[in-house]
């Protein structure tokens, strides 16, 4: 097995908005800084939830993909409740797009799964 185009870009992607994710929480709220690195979050989640659909274990869809359906609608809710200046459900909904994330990068790197074995493999821990 090797990595492909797709996994790559999702590895990408993914592993960006788990760094830049962790740092838009910790921002001051409502910032320019803060506005402009939610988007790029955003756009690294959107290119995160899609690129999923394209990785699938023996041509199937798995539970992760379900959580890449709820991360996608959730992003949706925390702008449509940013616009609305609904500020609790947004922080609910990205505080739960981002632990979506952390949990999804959890088990999605265990040996077990196709791109955790090809990271360990790839370190040579495998």
């Amino acid at each position: 097995m090797v990595f492909t185009p797709v996994m790559l870009i999702h590895l990408a992607a993914a592993s960006s908005a788990l760094l830049l994710g962790g740092v838009v929480l910790f921002m001051r709220r409502g910032t320019p800084p803060h506005r402009l690195a939610g988007r790029v979050w955003v756009a690294l989640m959107v290119i995160t939830a899609i690129s999923s659909f394209f990785i699938r274990t023996h041509g199937h869809f798995t539970v992760i993909h379900l959580l890449s359906l709820l991360v996608l609608y959730m992003l949706t809710m925390a702008i449509v409740n940013i616009r609305r200046r609904n500020i609790v459900r947004h922080q609910r909904m990205m505080i739960g797009s981002y632990t979506g994330l952390a949990l999804a990068a959890v088990f999605t790197l265990l040996p077990s799964r196709r791109l955790g074995y090809l990271l360990w493999h790839a370190l040579h821990l495998v």
